[in-house]
């Protein structure tokens, strides 16, 4: 009978390597200096290699992965200078029938069916009598134009009225769980990778490290990023680019401060990130409490570096003035197989896709639950490896799939970037059957082979946002379809009567973060406060439509068991 692991090494810190530890060291019950303690879990992290620092944006799944590993909301805010996030405001990535650039946001929230029928098929049809398609399903538009925060002051703990995900600095992140891992009992080893030994069958025997020596290996997670130095490099696994699908392939960024400041921190933060189209690519904006991070990701192919960082701080006008944005090399694509041997690649080393929808920390968050769900023992059972393997993939193409429908469905043409984008990159067939189909019908359940992240409501989410099935002619799905015209009309007045009360009951995002933070006191008197975080709605408070209000428990110490849950939160 096969032994059970004992010991896990983790090479890599970074975000990638201590969310690792972390979620791990709760899964194993790690108390520090506990002599029952089974696991052993050691990260080995070299003192002279910078992090790239991705995923200073996520998605909404981050609140149950604090929750369940213990972190407290107020820590978290304060430490992380945390805000909330509602989704994606898409700028300038299309135009209309007069060629001028429109914005659309992709939510975290969605709509429920009128009548039995997708309201895609209506708003399609009819429009929204003035109200984007988002503004119909959900108050993340709204929430966002009047900068409001999402739950109401003196709520609970991971109360969840609306589905939020954060903007976080990925830096400071890291470093809170590096200090939690540790003192779980997370040995830490500063030291750097000289080689690597294997097996005679070829798994990972040892690390030689430069200052500490031989590091004996039993099951070893590769975190070290973009080189994957033992996945793809002592493994020799071949990585499998994505590069015919998506032509962006480096990244600069940079922080700067919020546009107007108070003595009490920032006067406004948006509860969105911003995606904003440029002449060879997109820049992102996200608002943290204390500062922006903004950056330019495109294509090399169309751009160089100094062209692109000249676009890039035109942009941002004063506010880049001085700035010097720090270029990175992005290897966009996936590891074939995430798991080798005795080895898995979490982070950059199993794959990366431009961070279009902030998936980087939701790749690494189901990686590790996929391997908790997986763990196997010294025999590593190849069933659990090719299980795995299956899974991590389809997520990996299915974000791949869903990024390159925001340029397979542009329309610019004023650069040859966008053309390119549109006209030059093959559409993965997956996604291009899926695009025939849509064309008669709206997403549904059976055209996606995996949807962990990106559910169809989504998919029809930026199909709206985008205009398709107002603005081409071969785009015609619900014509058969019995639609009632006045049963749309007195819906979408009553969706956006009902949203209205919510925003409106919502307290301005920087006064939230602030209470959060702990920097005022919370009310005592506050006829919202926890009420649409309680199972019992109150006096000026309002279910939001299609949404059940739900009681979300506030957690205290780590006891809640890590699945393997898809995460299906949007």
């Amino acid at each position: 009978m096969a032994e059970p692991i004992k010991h896990i090494t983790i090479v890599g810190g970074g975000t990638a390597g201590w969310f690792t530890a972390n979620m791990l060291s709760v899964f194993f019950g790690m108390q520090k200096n506990h002599p029952g303690n089974r696991m052993r879990i050691t990260l080995i992290e070299s003192p002279n290699i910078p992090t790239v620092g991705v995923g200073e944006a996520t998605v909404p799944s981050m609140s149950r992965s604090l929750q369940q590993t213990g972190i407290s909301e107020t820590d978290f805010f304060k430490t992380c200078n945390a805000s909330f996030k509602l989704g994606v405001d898409f700028a300038n990535w299309n135009v209309d029938a007069k060629g001028k650039p429109f914005s659309y946001i992709n939510p975290f929230n969605t709509g429920h069916r009128v009548s039995g029928i997708d309201p895609g098929y209506y708003y399609g049809r009819f429009g929204g009598s003035g109200a984007s398609f988002v503004q119909t399903i959900s108050p993340a538009q709204d929430l966002g134009m009047m900068r409001k925060g999402p739950r109401p002051l003196g709520s609970k703990p991971y109360s969840e009225p609306v589905n939020y995900a954060y903007h976080l600095d990925a830096g400071l992140f890291a470093k809170m769980l590096q200090g939690i891992s540790v003192g779980r009992g997370v040995e830490h080893i500063l030291d750097d990778m000289v080689d690597v030994e294997r097996g005679e069958d070829g798994s990972i025997a040892a690390i030689n490290l430069k200052e500490t020596g031989r590091h004996e290996v039993e099951l070893v997670i590769d975190c070290t990023g973009f080189k994957g130095l033992i996945i793809n490099g002592a493994l020799d696994e071949h990585f499998i680019s994505y590069d015919k699908y998506l032509a962006n392939d480096r990244a600069m960024a940079v922080q700067i401060p919020h546009p107007e400041q108070t003595e009490n921190g920032p006067k406004f933060i948006e509860p969105v990130t911003r995606s904003t189209a440029l002449g060879a690519g997109w820049s992102w904006r996200v608002p943290l409490f204390n500062r922006i991070g903004t950056g330019y990701v495109y294509s090399s192919a169309h751009r160089s570096d100094d062209e692109a960082r000249d676009e890039f701080l035109d942009l941002l006008g004063d506010a880049g003035k001085g700035a010097e944005p720090r270029v990175i090399p992005m290897r966009v694509g996936r590891t074939r197989n995430s798991w080798v041997k005795n080895c898995i690649a979490i982070g950059l080393s199993g794959g990366f896709i431009e961070p279009l929808e902030s998936t980087a920390i939701y790749m690494i968050e189901m990686a590790v639950r996929w391997l908790i769900a997986y763990f196997p023992d010294q025999s590593y059972p190849d069933s659990l490896r090719k299980r795995y393997n299956d899974v991590a993939s389809g997520l990996y193409d299915e974000v791949r799939d869903f990024i390159c429908l925001h340029y397979a469905l542009g329309n610019r043409t004023d650069s040859q970037y966008w053309i390119d984008a549109r006209e030059e990159l093959e559409v993965p067939d997956s996604l291009a059957e899926n695009l025939e189909v849509w064309k008669h019908a709206m997403p549904v359940m059976t055209d996606l082979k995996s949807q962990h992240l990106f559910s169809p409501e989504v998919y029809t989410a930026v199909l709206q946002g985008k205009r398709i099935y107002q603005m081409r002619d071969d785009w015609n799905a619900g014509l058969s379809l019995n639609l009632n015209r006045e049963m749309w009309r007195k819906h979408v007045s009553g969706q956006r009567h009902k949203i209205s009360q919510f925003v409106n009951a919502m307290p301005d995002h920087v006064a939230l973060l602030r209470e959060l933070r702990g920097e005022t006191q919370k009310p005592t008197d506050n006829a919202l406060a926890g009420t649409l975080a309680g199972s019992t709605q109150q006096a000026g408070t309002v279910p939001l439509p299609g949404l059940g209000i739900r009681k979300t428990p506030t957690i205290k110490t780590p006891v809640a068991p890590l699945d393997a849950a898809d995460g299906n939160l949007l």
